[in-house]
């Protein structure tokens, strides 16, 4: 019998690969930041080399610290920052250009144009997702038109579009293997979330021919093997980061709902077999699909979150670790009027301006690095409330609780502040790498490693419980505030055509 399950856990700014055993717990991991590059003012991109370098080196300590080998390995499961857009040559199997990241604003005036051609409701309706530069469909528009002989290679079915998790793939199984998933898919603004196909129409819009895209699988099925880490091992499940934590943290029955604090922030409401269509800015999308029974979601997606603590950190210098932000937070008693609406790409869910910029208000001569510091992670938690009063609204039930999940999760101040302004308890797990668990199950569930998702689930543990305790006069003064200083985020970009 095989002892464990590999999870890839390829995110934004780092590769991460952990070894997890039959209970669900972890057995060793290893991690490796990558480098960000930001060629022009709201562009972001990763050298998919380096992506690939980083996460196959992180495979292979994870299992030498687990002092394990390919053959104690069930299987591999991959999850991945989304929407990042790639196109590699198919012959070579070269990038064209660096990735294009999620959080890249470079193609705002192209989704203009699309929403003046009154196309949203049709894109709306058929992707469950609104028209936003962060997605992957304008990114692979833009890559066609700027990289020079991009479009006639193309045509002539030479080149290949993927999201990150295709692209490991097609270099885990030396180029045989061109897939993604249903999650995966549903977020390239492509992809036909109720006939689970791409899109003719929406395809033939942006100009993107079909012959690029990978073939869309389940989220939990053998797709190829690799022999890249010293023996055949199957590669079984796939899902797109907030997904998988969202399968990590056992919400698998309607109601249940998780927020991921990472780069950014990710609410995932799960919703049962039927889309719902949001009626406050949220996104419909696929939570995962296992054999022929899809799952899906309503999702807020938060573009800054955890990003704005390295921004303390790399930007502003004020700690010297990321980890040093609470202590320095909780050194004052309050904000001090402070707000930081940390719009560095723009504002997502539930506002999607992609004109908004990153503000700091309230600013005093007694203000303070302290005060900042605070305003920071109250401005994540925030933004984390108005896509929760958004979901409230749109799925019409009484939400019980949030569990929570990713780095930022630790902060025993930001996850306190989380509770009192939801009024809701906030739930930690045991194991907070969620995102990597909920691919190991995928995996796992595909090779029979794990019998069904009820055994999933009983593993399932609580670290600690948060509940709300701030007076409702507090909370509500502190809301205006918010909503003051977002206003003067706002639109804030000059429109380009």
């Amino acid at each position: 019998m095989k002892k464990y399950i590999l999870a890839l856990d390829q995110g934004t700014t780092s590769s991460r690969a952990i070894v997890f055993d039959r209970n669900g717990s972890i057995v060793a991991a290893a991690q490796k930041e990558f480098p960000q590059m930001f060629p022009k003012p709201g562009w972001v991109e990763h050298d998919a080399e380096q992506i690939w370098s980083t996460q196959i080196a992180m495979a292979r300590q994870a299992l030498k610290n687990a002092g394990a080998d390919a053959g104690d390995v069930a299987a591999i499961g991959i999850t991945n920052q989304r929407e990042t857009t790639l196109v590699w040559n198919r012959d070579t199997g070269k990038p064209i250009a660096n990735a294009i990241v999620w959080q890249d604003r470079r193609t705002a005036s192209v989704c203009d144009q699309l929403k003046a051609q009154k196309l949203g409701s049709t894109i709306r309706r058929k992707t469950g997702l609104i028209i936003d530069a962060y997605f992957s469909g304008t990114k692979i528009q833009w890559l066609l038109k700027h990289v020079k002989g991009a479009r006639a290679l193309a045509e002539k079915g030479k080149l290949a579009f993927g999201t990150i998790d295709s692209w490991l793939i097609w270099r885990l199984t030396g180029g045989r293997q061109h897939v993604t998933d249903v999650t995966n898919a549903s977020r390239t603004m492509l992809f036909d979330i109720k006939t689970g196909k791409w899109d003719k129409q929406i395809l033939g819009i942006l100009d993107v021919p079909e012959s690029m895209l990978p073939r869309v699988c389940s989220s939990s099925e053998v797709y190829g093997e690799t022999s890249l880490l010293g023996g055949q091992i199957p590669i079984a499940g796939i899902a797109g980061d907030q997904q998988a934590a969202l399968f990590g943290q056992a919400c698998t029955r309607p109601g249940m709902v998780k927020n991921t604090y990472g780069t950014g922030c990710f609410m995932v409401l799960n919703t049962g077999p039927k889309p719902i269509a949001s009626k406050n800015n949220l996104l419909t999308t696929i939570a995962w699909k296992i054999g022929d029974h899809t799952e899906y979601a309503l999702e807020g997606s938060i573009f800054t979150a955890g990003a704005v603590v390295q921004w303390l950190r790399d930007g502003l210098g004020i700690i010297k670790r990321s980890q040093d932000v609470e202590a320095l937070a909780t050194s004052v008693e309050d904000n001090g009027g402070v707000y930081l609406v940390p719009a560095f790409a723009g504002l997502g869910a539930p506002h999607w301006d992609q004109y908004a910029c990153g503000t700091i208000v309230g600013l005093t001569r007694g203000s303070t690095r302290a005060h900042i510091a605070r305003a920071a992670l109250e401005g994540i938690a925030y933004q984390v409330a108005d896509v929760l009063q958004a979901m409230r609204a749109d799925a019409g039930i009484r939400l019980k609780e949030l569990r929570v999940d990713g780095g930022a999760c630790a902060n025993d101040f930001l996850m306190q502040f989380q509770s009192d302004l939801l009024g809701l308890p906030v739930v930690r797990p045991r194991i907070q790498e969620t995102t990597a668990l909920g691919a190991a199950f995928l995996a796992g569930l595909a090779v029979g490693y794990w019998k069904d998702q009820a055994t999933i689930a009983r593993q399932w543990q609580v670290d600690r419980k948060f509940k709300p305790a701030m007076k409702s006069r507090d909370r509500d003064r502190l809301l205006k505030g918010w909503n003051k200083a977002l206003g003067r985020s706002r639109d804030w970009e000059e429109k380009s055509d």
